[in-house]
Parts: C-alpha cells; structure tokens; sequence
C-alpha cells in the first residue's frame, strides 16, 4: 500500500493549500509575471475615463493587448478603481484557480470512482508552481484556463451524455471557448476545437467516416459560436481598426515572424524551439517536474493498457502541444490550459509511481527551505533591519520555516509519507516563501504615513524595470504623479539628485546616500531588488545579500527646477 493517499490526508493538505494560496495574496511580491503591471495600468486607465470601451492606456503598442474581459473583471473588482488593492484586483483570480480545481475534482471522482483520486488530482494541480505563479495574480490565465478546462472536464464528467448530445454540449462548449477567447486570445479557438476533435474522433472508436458524420458539425457549432462571443469585442469597441491593429496583427500574427535567423531554424534550435517548449511544459509542475515526468513514461510503458479518460486527457495534452509548435514564439505559459490534466494523470497513477520523482521534489523543497533558512538568518542577525520583527511574527515565521523542514526531512526518508509529505510540502515552500518577505509588506517596506501625506499631488521620479512598474510605487505613494527612470541608474545618487526634483535613490542595505547640502530625505523604505546580473547572483550565493538582494530606498528632495509639463511630454517615461 506504498504511497496511500488518505481522506484525512487529503483534507488535511487541502486546508492548507486554501491557506497558501490566500496568504499573502495582496503581497507585491507574490510569484507572478510581469503582465501584472500593464493590466493593472490600463484598468486604472480605463475605469478613469468611465467607459467599459476602447480600453485606455498610456503605454506605447500595449493598450488593446488582451481582450476586455480581463480589465473588465478588475474595474468590477475595484468597483472603477475607487477601492484599488492588489487583493481587490487578484480575488477573482484565486475564485477561478478555485472552480477549476473543484470541477476538475468532480471530473476525476466521477470517472474513477474514487473520492480521494478526484482530491489528489485538484491537490496536485494545486501544487504545481504554474498554477500558484499564474493563478493568484491579476491575469488573464485564471479564467482562460477554467473557460477552456470546463467543456473537457465535463466530457469525463459526463461521457455519454455529452458525447451524443446534439445541440446543447455544442452550445456549452461554444460558450465556455467564447469567453476563454474573451478572456485571452481568439487563437486559442484552434488547439481547443482541434482536441474537442480528438475527443470525439477515440469516442467513434478511431473511425473518421463516423467522426465526420455525427460530431463535425458540433465542433462547427462550438468553433462558431466561440468567435461570436469573441467578436462582440469588435462590435462594441468604439475603434474597431485599433483592434485590428493592435491585437489581430500585431500581438497574435506577429508571433508567427521569425524571431532569430528563420521560422525552420527556430524550430529545432535556440530559445524558442519545440524542444525548450516541452521543457518548459513540463517544468510548469514546479517541484513535481520529476513525478510528472514519471508519470508520463509509466504512461508510454502501460500505452496498451490505458483507459479511455487517460486517453482523452492525453490527447488533450498532445493537441495543445501541437498547436503551439506553431507560432515562431514558444512558451510553456501556452500550456497552461492542460495542467489540470497533467494533474489528473499523476493522481490516476499516484499509487504505481516511483519513488525518486517524489524524493527529488523534497531535495529541492529542502534546498529552497534552507536557502531561505539561512537568508532570513543572516538578515535578522546581522543586525542591518533593525527591529523588524514582532515577537509573535519572529516566532511563528521560525516554527514555519522549521516545521518544514522537518516535514520534507521525514518525507525524504519515510518512504511510506514519502509521496503525501511532498505534495504538503509544496504548500509549505509557498508558505515559507510568502512569510520570508512579509516584512517588506509592513512598515519596512512602505513609507511612512506623514511621508505620504507629505508628496500629495507632487512629480516623484521612481526606478523602473519593467512597464508599468509605476504601478506597484502607486501603491506605497498614493495620489502622487509618477514619473519612470531605469533601475539600473538607481544607485547613481549623484546623478539622480542633479536631474530630479524629488527622486527615489537606492543604496546598499546598512548604508545611506552621501547627498549635497541642498538635497533633503523626505523618506525612506527596504526593497528587494529584481533581475540581478551573473556577478550578483554569484554574491548572493557567496553570502552578500544585504548587498545585492535587498536595498535601502529614499526619496530625495533636490534643489533642481520642476520640469514643465511640455517637458515631461516631451521626455520618454521609462515606465511607458
């Protein structure tokens, strides 16, 4: 009976997979992508002016760069930015991870007849680091995911049923691509009908005469109706032609141009090639790429022998692979669509699965753990952040951190909990990573209330690596005008202080900035630092980490002339 999975196993470990994926979630360093930004720029935009249309933003090329159902749900969740949180803007994203996770767990008990089999498969796809990195933010793969997840899900729920339904699966099924479509991109129309297709092509027992007979005209219908739904965007768009331009064309088309030397070059070799894309599919398991990947070869061994729903979730899995090894531009984010069936897989499996994938994913919770064992130790007792931390955060942080370990430890040499400890163990790195930068949340990490109160209205110059970064300082210095310079000049004290009226410099933690004598500090903060160079990540590991991980932040007041507002026009904000 090595590797049972319990019910008080599983109800355990979904308590505190809930409880990971809400701690935290208004952190500004949560695991996310760097999309977060812009969406959130062009919802404050748009939910300004007052109208649902044309989508509004002040960034060059990015304004109609998904459809409007991801800006609508922020302005909604904001009610028109008047409450503007990160955990405003991210709750319908956790609300969508949560139906996916809870229809694929009725897919899978359905179908297998077994209730811990449906909660091991919703548990493992909870614990891949895609679905916890993608999942939780404001993006738009949490309702693309669930929309285009919902029809397959209820094919294995199903099955008969829905296989011979005529009209009213074709309808839901057009629907639920429609507002997938709605949600990310009308490209995702061509995978999801092509593996309803296959779906239907093993149902009529491999006979394509058959297929085309009973079922072409379903996938017509569900194709149809999803491009509709799609399409209302042209019709209610004020300035269809920018739709065009922007999306059609340029964010969709254009990933189809070669991006190297030649669209066949690119294919088989370099950053963007079939073979990085399965890498990276597969790599979207997170700490489980190793269990999956066995999962995947028992699955080739046992390939006569599988059945029917293993079948359909595998042809899922091999019609969005081959649809996006299409566009010149690769990324396993593509594939995030078939995770849930990845997930479902590993559970169906779970019991025959080999030990040493699992062992592998507890030696590197292990190694995150102990990283940020001995980065939170280092800080905290060098003394550089002072009196950071209350005693009742300091130690419940500690019995987090140690705890852990212990539970990855066990689970590392108990083979019988070797498998159940290191899917809770996932939870627990997520857990123990959100309480290492919690104190960046607090007071270390934001400006004082006098500060803020202080550079109402006033033109602050704030250090940005990616577009729209702006948007995360909007909320450490509300109701202030932002203005972008590049991050890497973030430590040019000097220059900074003879360009900029009130500027944000950063300087190495423990130190502060050596100033001119008409330069005022009017606040300051802690920052972690993001996209270190191969030197710095070699210091870091060598143990410099008040050096180049985090850093001191202060806003400097100059003597030097407010710019005119036809200047700043005139001058590129990096932000944009």
């Amino acid at each position: 009976m090595r590797g049972l999975f319990s019910y008080r196993s599983a109800l355990l470990i979904l308590l505190l997979g809930v409880f990971t994926y809400l701690y935290g979630l208004d952190s500004r360093f949560a695991p996310k992508n760097g999309d977060e930004y812009p969406y959130m720029h062009i919802v404050r935009m748009t939910a300004e002016v007052g109208n649902w249309l044309p989508l509004q933003s002040e960034m060059d090329g990015i304004k109609n760069t998904k459809p409007p159902l991801i800006f609508w749900q922020g302005i909604a969740s904001t009610h028109w930015a008047s409450q503007w949180s990160l955990a405003n803007l991210r709750w319908p994203s956790v609300l969508y991870t949560g139906l996916t996770a809870f229809f694929l767990f009725l897919a899978v008990r359905r179908f297998s007849g077994k209730t811990q089999t449906g909660l091991l498969a919703t548990l493992v796809w909870l614990s891949f680091f895609a679905t916890y990195r993608y999942g939780r933010p404001f993006l738009a793969d949490p309702p693309e995911v669930f929309w285009i997840s919902l029809p397959f899900m209820a094919l294995l729920y199903w099955g008969k049923c829905a296989f011979e339904s005529k009209f009213f699966f074709p309808l839901l099924a057009g629907i639920c691509f429609g507002l997938a479509l709605f949600a990310k991109s009308f490209a995702y129309i061509a995978p999801a009908t092509f593996a309803l297709s296959l779906y239907y092509w093993r149902w009529r027992q491999w006979s394509i005469p058959k297929t085309l007979t009973h079922d072409l005209y379903k996938v017509c219908i569900a194709g149809i109706l999803a491009l509709a739904v799609f399409a209302l965007w042209f019709a209610f768009d004020p300035n269809p032609e920018a739709v065009w331009q922007e999306f059609v064309l340029g964010e969709n088309a254009g990933k189809f141009a070669a991006r190297n030397s030649n669209y066949f070059l690119d294919l088989v070799r370099g950053g963007d090639s079939v073979w990085l894309l399965l890498l990276t599919t597969v790599a979207n398991a997170g700490l489980f790429t190793f269990v999956l990947i066995s999962t995947l070869w028992q699955c080739w061994r046992e390939r006569r022998f599988l059945s029917f729903e293993e079948v359909l979730l595998l042809l899922l899995i091999a019609a969005f692979l081959i649809v996006f090894t299409l566009p010149s531009q690769r990324s396993g984010r593509y594939l995030l669509p078939v995770m849930p069936a990845f997930a479902a897989l590993i559970a169906l499996h779970w019991e025959r699965l080999p030990l040493w994938g699992f062992r592998i994913a507890l030696l590197l919770q292990i190694l995150i753990l102990s990283l940020l064992l001995w980065i939170g130790a280092n800080l905290q007792f060098s003394g550089l952040m002072g009196e950071v931390y209350s005693w009742t955060y300091s130690y419940c942080h500690w019995i987090l951190m140690a705890g852990s370990l212990v539970i990855a430890l066990v689970g590392l040499f108990k083979y019988q909990q070797t498998k159940t400890l290191a899917l809770a163990a996932c939870f627990l790195t997520y857990c123990a990573l959100t309480s290492s930068l919690a104190p960046l949340e607090g007071q270390l990490g934001r400006y004082s209330t006098a500060t803020i109160a202080q550079l109402q209205g006033k033109d602050i110059w704030i250090p940005c690596d990616f577009r729209a970064k702006d948007e995360e300082y909007r909320l450490l210095l509300p109701d202030t005008k932002l203005h972008g310079y590049p991050a890497k000049d973030a430590s040019d004290v000097n220059g900074l202080t003879s360009s900029y009226p009130l500027v944000a410099v950063q300087v190495p933690l423990g130190s502060t900035p050596v100033l001119c004598d008409s330069c005022e500090i009017v606040g300051q903060r802690m920052e972690m630092r993001a996209r270190h160079s191969n030197e710095e990540i070699m210091e870091i590991l060598q143990g410099q980490v008040s050096k180049n991980l985090f850093v001191n932040e202060y806003l400097v007041a100059t003597s030097v002339a407010k710019p005119v507002a036809s200047d700043l026009v005139n001058v590129k904000d990096v932000c944009r």
